[in-house]
């Protein structure tokens, strides 16, 4: 009877203290100029691509079936998406989760790599807080990239953005995301 009385109070909190992503996996029918199922395009001119199997990009994916690349242009213009989360990021509290990526050097022509930065923001295009930069992405094999941060304020949203500033000068890159893990609050010993 305990155990049941427990798991009855424990096991709301355990779930609530983990915020899921919607099609986490970019899982869709693979094509271009889409944005996969349970995402939205967050800035002008984004088409990102579900992949593989377009672009000349067939690196099978690191989780699921597909993933999502996005691109960068010569012309200073990026690709971002975004989604509401299942449940805001509190304030002042520290959250931990995972992605994976992986750069094209046959993405015909927007073949440079990128980074990526993934926001955190109130409102549906909000960047109030920069939760991750990664360094340029080279490889072509799946990475596992590990977050840690503490919410400045509440999290509504997050965004994945296809990134490449390093002073004024813009070209064409891509970069590749796929498996973003649950967002649990952080364990601290």
């Amino acid at each position: 009877m305990r155990i049941l009385i427990f798991l009855a109070l424990f096991l709301p909190m355990c779930l609530h203290s983990q915020i899921t992503i919607k099609n986490a996996s970019f899982e869709d029918e693979p094509m271009d100029a889409s944005v996969p199922t349970g995402w939205f395009p967050s800035a002008p001119g984004t088409t990102p691509d579900i992949l593989p199997g377009y672009w000349n990009v067939y690196l099978d994916a690191s989780e699921g079936e597909t993933y999502v690349g996005l691109i960068t242009r010569d012309d200073g213009t990026f690709e971002s998406i975004g989604q509401r989360l299942s449940a805001p990021l509190q304030a002042n509290a520290c959250y931990s989760f995972t992605f994976d990526v992986a750069h094209s050097k046959t993405y015909y022509g927007y073949d440079k790599p990128l980074k990526v930065r993934i926001w955190g923001g109130q409102l549906q295009h909000g960047k109030d807080q920069l939760l991750i930069e990664t360094g340029f992405i080279t490889a072509e094999d799946w990475q596992e990239i590990a977050v840690e941060f503490v919410a400045k304020k509440q999290i509504n949203y997050i965004l994945i953005e296809a990134y490449y500033k390093s002073g004024t000068y813009s070209y064409k890159g891509n970069i590749l995301v796929d498996n973003i893990s649950i967002i649990k609050k952080c364990i601290r010993a």
